[in-house]
């Protein structure tokens, strides 16, 4: 009931309904009306490209004024006191010219979506994905759509950023296949892999990345202190209902019926066609997914041996530095290169190499556009963290936190809404937490609370403002991924799609975390909820 009431306050009914009073109607009508206007203000922004654009030119100012002020704040990373980078000086601007090639080539997302998009769009203009969309409609319920595509989205984050790369787009083909709006299965999709990247059922790599962050932060107080990788793993999978049931009843009640007025009108070449499955399509399909299903038992017969190469020195196939998590991306491309040739040369899609070629050149047409913005991204995101300007707002908004001197409930809200509001602007988790934590987590000491508990309340604030900010390196393709079904889609029509589930997921994790220490259920593996000094 609680999520309903809070949910139903951010859309609106049809004023016909049966039994709604002016009153409700008129408070919906608010709620709605404010997401439009999010919806045209956010598109009347200049095109994303500009934006990371005029962000680059504006750090760049802020960076020559900030580095004349003497901050008092010590940075974590370096013990020594914070310094803003001027970037406008001859020596920066000079470094600037001369590193932008490889600032942009050595950007992450841009070599993930590009070579992981290549697999894919062999597996998706054969027909492969096609046809086993097609089957999987027949068997899945139309009522659980939703959630179904929700939970993928969530499991995804094992295998690191395949979830941008996969299950978004395809959540919008599936959507559409099944005669529903193919932007409300992105939102439904967006909202489970980056929404809830704190939300899993399966232990992932990032996991023991923020563990260690948290560990050396406890050891200021505690040098002794040992903290368990998967502390968090009991909440993570507990969050996971939440998430689901946050996102299936905004998806359906609130997001997908505000989508009706934008009507899809993408190029009918990019909006896939769904006809009955032909007989050679499902004969071809079985074979393909044999040769998938061998790629993976290839994968696991050679990762399983404790001296497999694909493990990292410690061991571990979850660890970052592990080569088999590091290999994510081209295992994709393998595991969709290889069933799609399959299902194409069986049913005559493929007729030769060339077909095949094609087939990757057409999937990188699709990406021309995030090129683009990913050029422009990079150079933002360099730029912003190079000046500290980041390092600065996260250390100053821990130390007001600290100055507070809240209550131990109301510091944990505190560090929730924190955490989110500098998300807005330093993505990503781990170098948020390599600032933050080494003031919060000590303080959090102090006051009793247990390292364990401070992570996860980060965890919670980190995934929630993930989806409204533009900031985020695969938002823009997101942006993309709705243009192929709505062209006019801008930064405005996502953020307002996304602003929901956002607003929900903060106060409600929030409160469920609050919930779930009040019961005293266990946070993780060896964890607390208390420190004793």
């Amino acid at each position: 009931m609680l999520l309903v009431s809070l949910c139903e306050t951010l859309c609106t009914v049809k004023q016909s309904e049966v039994g709604v009073s002016s009153a409700s109607v008129s408070k919906r009508s608010l709620s709605i009306r404010f997401l439009d206007k999010v919806e045209r203000v956010g598109n009347k922004l200049p095109d994303p490209a500009m934006l990371f654009f005029g962000g680059l030119l504006l750090v760049w100012l802020l960076s020559w004024v900030l580095s004349t002020i003497s901050f008092a704040e010590i940075d974590p990373r370096t013990s020594e006191a914070l310094v803003i980078n001027n970037l406008l000086t001859g020596a920066r601007l000079a470094d600037f010219l001369s590193s932008m090639v490889t600032t942009f080539t050595s950007f992450a997302p841009l070599g993930v979506v590009l070579v992981a998009m290549l697999g894919v769009g062999v597996a998706e203009h054969s027909g492969f994905i096609n046809a086993g969309l097609k089957l999987m409609l027949k068997v899945t319920p139309k009522q659980l759509l939703t959630p179904s595509i929700i939970l993928v989205a969530i499991v995804s984050h094992t295998a690191t950023d395949a979830g941008y790369v996969l299950v978004i787009p395809l959540a919008g083909v599936i959507f559409y296949a099944a005669g529903r709006h193919p932007l409300a299965g992105i939102a439904a999709a967006f909202a489970g892999v980056s929404g809830g990247f704190s939300a899993n059922f399966i232990p992932s790599a990032i996991d023991p990345l923020l563990q260690s962050f948290t560990q050396s932060a406890a050891r200021i107080i505690d040098p002794a202190i040992q903290i368990n990788p998967l502390n968090n793993w009991y909440f993570a999978a507990a969050s996971s209902f939440l998430i689901i049931a946050i996102g299936w009843f905004l998806t359906d009640k609130v997001v997908e019926p505000r989508l009706k007025n934008n009507v899809v009108d993408g190029d009918p070449e990019d909006i896939p066609k769904f006809e009955e499955i032909t007989s050679v399509e499902h004969k071809a399909f079985k074979v393909a997914s044999m040769v998938m299903i061998a790629g993976c038992l290839l994968l696991w017969a050679v990762s399983a041996p404790e001296s497999s190469p694909l493990r990292a020195e410690n061991g571990s196939l979850a660890d970052f530095s592990a080569p088999l998590m590091q290999s994510i991306v081209p295992l994709i491309f393998l595991l969709f290169v290889f069933p799609g040739v399959t299902f194409g040369l069986m049913t005559g899609t493929f007729k030769s190499s060339h077909d095949i070629v094609q087939a990757m050149t057409k999937a990188m047409n699709g990406m021309s556009y995030y090129i683009v913005m990913a050029f422009f991204c990079a150079l933002f995101i360099a730029a912003f963290s190079q000046s500290n300007i980041g390092a600065l707002m996260a250390l100053k908004g821990a130390a007001a936190l600290q100055a507070l001197a809240l209550p131990s409930s109301v510091t944990i809200v505190g560090l929730v809404f924190l955490v989110a509001f500098v998300n807005l602007f330093v993505g990503s988790a781990s170098a948020k937490w390599a600032l933050i934590g080494p003031i919060l987590v000590p303080m959090l000491m102090q006051l009793n609370i247990s390292p364990d508990l401070s992570q996860a309340a980060y965890r919670v604030g980190d995934s929630s403002s993930n989806i409204i900010t533009p900031l985020m390196p695969y938002f823009p393709l997101v942006v993309v991924y709705c243009q192929r079904y709505v062209k006019s889609t801008g930064i405005g029509t996502l953020m307002s799609m996304m602003l929901p589930y956002s607003i929900c997921m903060l106060v409600l994790w929030t409160a469920f975390l609050l919930i779930y220490w009040g019961l005293g259920i266990p946070l993780g593996i060896q964890a607390s909820y208390t420190y004793g000094l």
